[in-house]
């Protein structure tokens, strides 16, 4: 039961996806081992006033995927900072991205 608990965190903190693709993901999990596993994935979609976090969990058992639980919640969006981006052009300039919120996470 342990290993399970230690292998869960472990997946669960390497799959947590970014809102800002441009982000490295150096740590993200390439294969999860399929034998008996919670695959969680966190992320937060930004819809004007407010966001929306999703919270998707997919339970292997056996090499065959069990069940998969999708569950979305609206949050009050956090607003805008004024940060310098650059375009597709590679040219910069400042512009309003919304922040975003950070994840703390606790398994026990």
């Amino acid at each position: 039961m342990r290993r399970i608990k230690q292998i869960s965190f472990m997946i669960l903190i390497t799959t947590l996806v970014s809102c800002n693709q441009k982000e490295d993901k150096e740590d993200e999990v390439k294969n999860v081992d399929k034998k008996a596993s919670i695959e969680t994935e966190l992320s937060v979609q930004h819809a004007g006033t407010s966001d929306i976090l999703i919270t998707r969990h997919k339970i292997w058992k056996n090499h065959k995927l069990f069940r998969e639980i999708v569950k979305r919640d609206t949050l009050p969006a956090l607003g805008d900072s004024l940060q310098l981006v650059e375009d597709e052009n590679g040219n910069e300039h400042h512009a309003l991205v919304k922040k975003d919120y950070e994840f703390y996470i606790t398994v026990q």
